[in-house]
């Protein structure tokens, strides 16, 4: 008599799985691409840069980062440093995690659109009393933003889905919320399809930001 319907189950679980999403995924989405950003920007100087030890330094760093699974790299951080000494959250373990992994991927889309800029804007820069610092700043990278903003907005999307894995290292972002309802309710498929249309929803909201992001682009770079 009192048996819930696959409706009252959908119903009850949209709003816990939605705040968790909020609460959890779209911070650590946030978090994790901003500061890998950073790091990515910095990694793809680094490539770029004359004292070959550096550029050593940042071609280990990108080769690790890019030849290992990243939810190998989240065990270690989560679960592997504590035999060491060094005891890290889950939150703070996953943005690390996500962190390393954006500035390793984004550093070769901003290292190939810097390389992409004609030889040409550099030496006009030179011309015009410009230092290296100040060409970059002014005029290589303003230009090589454009052309890393739809493969940097894809890299964006996709890291919503991937912090689904920060569900292995114990952070209840959505997909671990979907995990526990479904111990819950017994309903792995109703939930599950659940969680994907919320991961879809995110994801669409950002595929229409980014086209706006373009168009931005597009026109500001106008000549």
């Amino acid at each position: 008599m009192n048996e819930r319907t696959n409706l009252d189950i959908f119903t009850d679980s949209f709003l816990p799985l939605l705040h968790a999403g909020i609460a959890f995924t779209v911070p650590l989405t946030l978090i994790s691409f901003a500061l890998g950003l950073v790091l990515a920007l910095l990694t793809a100087l680094a490539r770029l840069s004359e004292f070959y030890p550096i550029v050593l330094i940042a071609r280990f760093y990108v080769w690790i980062i890019r030849g290992t699974p990243l939810l190998v790299q989240l065990f270690i951080i989560f679960y592997g440093l504590p035999s060491v000494g060094i005891l890290i959250d889950a939150f703070p373990a996953a943005v690390i995690g996500f962190t390393l992994s954006v500035g390793a991927y984004g550093s070769e889309i901003i290292r190939a659109a810097i390389v992409s800029i004609p030889k040409g804007q550099w030496e006009a820069a030179f011309s015009l009393g410009e230092t290296r610092l100040q060409a970059l700043r002014r005029i290589i990278l303003p230009q090589a933003a454009r052309v890393s903003v739809p493969p940097l907005s894809n890299s964006f999307i996709s890291l919503v889905k991937d912090t689904s894995l920060a569900a292995t290292v114990t952070v209840t972002e959505l997909f671990q919320k979907g995990q526990q309802i479904t111990a819950a309710v017994y309903e792995p498929l109703l939930i599950y399809c659940e969680v994907a249309l919320i991961y879809l929803i995110f994801c669409s909201i950002l595929a229409l930001l980014q086209r706006q992001l373009e168009i931005f682009f597009n026109r500001y770079f106008t000549a």
